[in-house]
């Protein structure tokens, strides 16, 4: 038990739930600053107070334990604020995106069968109308977005006044508490990834020294944090996504600081400004889409962002061209390219020997390409196999039984997998080579092409900034190997100089047949390629450089 002002938590120091991790560390660190979010500045003790709030509201509102809360919010200080209050009444906070139109909300919210949502006023109006057809939902808090929207529930900073007068008691959380987290994807509706606590703590959360034991206790995270020097890593991934949700828990449940990106747009000016003036230590980016903009941006101001001493990557993979614009601006820089997914958690990083052609990852002794039969290959096998992770891995996939057994298999000899959806080889130092989404391979007169791995090449060419490889309609082949790009500057490459470009890396089967240009590549809010916005580009008519 620790005592917060008036307010009583109960949690204990062997509590491995994400509620429990934070209040451990802020007993251990409450003045140090935990996050910022806009004109928002938290320290733990404060972060820790509000998220006890949270809970209590939702309590004695008649949320109860297990139940689902749903938040649909930009990046803001509520979001974690909410998240962590949620899992602290021992409910389950469900991510929505915030892109998501009336359709798209409407299958999240009746599949994650949300009994309550915590949402921006302007995007709540989109549930308001849909509403009806919810008929689970049954309590709405309402963040204030400075649009002048009203909508019918309580607001929060009224819901949390009213919970500080409140003493209903806290429930005891643990580590086998529920972490759901719904990933979308390109390829159809998202689907709610279940996690224990403890595990989705142990493989994507904690950090520690190498060789240094996993945390035992909710004690020994508090101790290590409060031994720690602070880092500032500046997350700019939305955090209703993994790759910046993930990252900005990391560093809370480590006594670090998040700065949050609370744009509603990139814009690599306001992001750089918003790194030198928080002195931050790390960006957290995902793949080129921002890296590349970041780091022209820096070298057209070499003296900005002195603390930045660290570039972390994950969603997609950095190109050696990326690297190269980072290494141009401080050859010293660290560079973690992180590989993982909502099914796996954080697998292993990049291995240094990136070259245009491979992206190679050290990964951790629990992931393995497996063969069809489910069997690990052996490292130095040339056999094209499924990436995948054993041990501590999700439950399975929330209201979808039939999904979960397709993607977290067991094995002749009883071992469960998860997949992760990408396809790959293991070299003979283990090492691994993404090739890429089995869902987005493309099949050309009966050669596999992993669009990855051409996308890799492409954007290492001096005059192209962004692609996007997708499979296009062929009568003679079934399917076409077609690219989208977008260009660097006002140079337009010839149709020769691409093709003979990818020939350097590339068998002949993967060039591309056809390139459409655009002014810009689109992409989803966590800055993956949005191959279904692709494909309709590759099927249209416009500007076509072709065989």
């Amino acid at each position: 038990m620790r005592v917060l002002g008036a307010e009583i938590c109960s949690t204990t120091h062997s509590d491995l739930s994400l509620s429990g991790l934070l209040s451990a560390v802020a007993t251990a660190v409450p003045h140090r600053l935990a996050l910022v979010a806009g004109p928002r500045r938290l320290t733990y003790a404060e972060l820790d107070a509000r998220a006890t709030l949270v809970a209590r509201h939702l309590i004695d509102a008649g949320i109860r334990p297990g139940e689902h809360v749903a938040i649909l919010s930009f990046n803001r200080a509520e979001w974690l604020e909410a998240a962590f209050g949620v899992w602290r009444a021992k409910a389950v906070p469900i991510n929505v995106n915030y892109r998501y139109v009336a359709a798209e909300l409407r299958y999240v919210l009746r599949d994650s069968d949300s009994v309550a949502l915590i949402a921006e006023r302007s995007l709540a109006a989109t549930v308001a109308r849909i509403r009806h057809e919810l008929p689970l939902l049954r309590h709405v808090v309402l963040l204030d977005d400075g649009t002048g929207e009203h909508g019918d529930g309580i607001d929060y900073e009224t819901a949390l006044a009213d919970a500080a007068h409140s003493t209903t008691p806290l429930p005891a959380t643990s580590g086998d508490d529920l972490y759901l987290l719904y990933t979308g994807g390109t390829t159809g509706y998202p689907k709610g990834v279940m996690w224990r606590q403890e595990d989705i703590f142990h493989v994507a959360l904690e950090q520690r020294r190498r060789g240094t034991p996993r945390a035992t206790s909710a004690a020994v995270v508090a101790e290590r944090a409060a031994r720690t020097t602070p880092q500032r890593m500046l997350v700019l991934g939305p955090v209703m996504h993994a790759a910046g949700q993930w990252n900005a828990l990391s560093m809370l449940l480590s006594g670090s600081t998040v700065v949050l990106n609370t744009d509603r747009v990139f814009s690599p000016t306001r992001t750089v400004e918003l790194a030198h003036r928080e002195k931050v230590t790390i960006v957290q980016c995902v793949g080129d889409a921002m890296a590349r903009p970041l780091a022209h941006e820096l070298l057209r101001s070499p003296g900005r962002c002195p603390s930045l001493t660290t570039l972390s990557s994950g969603g997609t993979p950095l190109t050696t061209t990326a690297r190269q614009l980072w290494r141009a601006w401080k050859p010293t820089i660290a560079i973690r390219d992180n590989y993982g997914g909502s099914e796996t958690g954080v697998c292993g990083s990049a291995s240094a020997r990136l070259s245009g052609k491979t992206r190679r990852f050290t990964m951790g002794a629990s992931v393995a390409v497996l063969d069809d039969q489910l069997r690990p290959l052996p490292p130095g096998s040339d056999q094209i196999g499924r990436i995948a992770r054993t041990g501590r891995i999700p439950l399975g996939y929330y209201n979808d039984p039939e999904k979960t057994a397709q993607t977290f298999p067991v094995d002749a000899s009883g071992r469960r997998w998860a997949l992760s959806g990408d396809y790959g080889t293991i070299a003979a130092d283990g090492t691994i080579e993404l090739l890429g989404r089995g869902a987005t391979v493309i099949n050309t007169g009966g050669e596999k092409v992993y669009p990855e791995e051409v996308e890799a090449v492409l954007k290492t060419h001096p005059d192209v900034a962004d692609a996007i490889v997708v499979a296009a309609p062929d009568e003679r082949l079934g399917q076409r190997v077609s690219a989208v790009i977008s260009l660097a500057g006002n140079r337009q490459p010839s149709d020769a100089e691409l093709r003979d470009h990818c020939r350097e890396h590339l068998a002949g089967f993967k060039i591309p047949r056809t390139i459409r240009i655009v002014d810009e590549v689109k992409r989803t809010a966590a800055g993956k390629q949005d191959y279904r916005w692709a494909s309709r580009i590759a099927r249209d008519a416009g500007p076509v450089l072709s065989r």
